[in-house]
């Protein structure tokens, strides 16, 4: 079984000041599409905080990474900017699609700069959802929908 994982990012989250709502809806998700995913791990915003916690994930052998929060205009929104330290290269359609989609239901949607990629060599895929609950919900059908072929695609399968 194809492991996964979520990272949730959030620093009220983290410090225990409000529950992850986001992480849930992206494990269910993930769970429910038969990958072995565990339960959301949290971290603090920042760059830094999201690239341990995305270089953790690579190293415990997951291939399928998402993340949830910290792709917004706000100071300490830097959840981009630590997966482009991480990622060898980029696939931008899965972002636009992402994007379309979340403006679509609502204007702020166009606001989230979350980008999607792959870590080579270890055939991982990240992809950077919003943090809210609906943002989630309505992003994991779109990333579902191709990670399985994008995982076969780093693994050598065939196109």
């Amino acid at each position: 079984m194809t492991r996964a994982a979520v990272i949730t990012v959030s620093d009220r989250s983290s410090a225990g000041e409000r529950p992850d709502e986001s992480g849930p809806v992206a494990v269910a998700a993930l769970r429910e599409a038969g990958f072995d995913c565990a339960d959301a791990v949290v971290v603090p915003d920042g760059a830094d905080s999201v690239e341990r916690a995305l270089q953790a994930q690579i190293l415990a052998g997951v291939k399928l990474v998402i993340t949830s929060g910290g792709t917004g205009v706000g100071p300490r929104d830097e959840t981009p900017e630590a997966t482009r330290r991480v990622v060898t290269r980029e696939v931008p359609g899965i972002a636009e699609e992402l994007r379309r989609r979340g403006a679509s239901e609502k204007p702020a949607g166009m606001l989230t700069r979350g980008v999607a990629g792959v870590a080579d060599p270890h055939g991982v895929l990240i992809v950077n959802l919003p943090g809210s609950p609906k943002g989630v919900a309505s992003g994991m059908p779109v990333v579902l929908s191709v990670a399985r072929h994008v995982l076969d695609q780093l693994g050598g399968g065939d196109h």
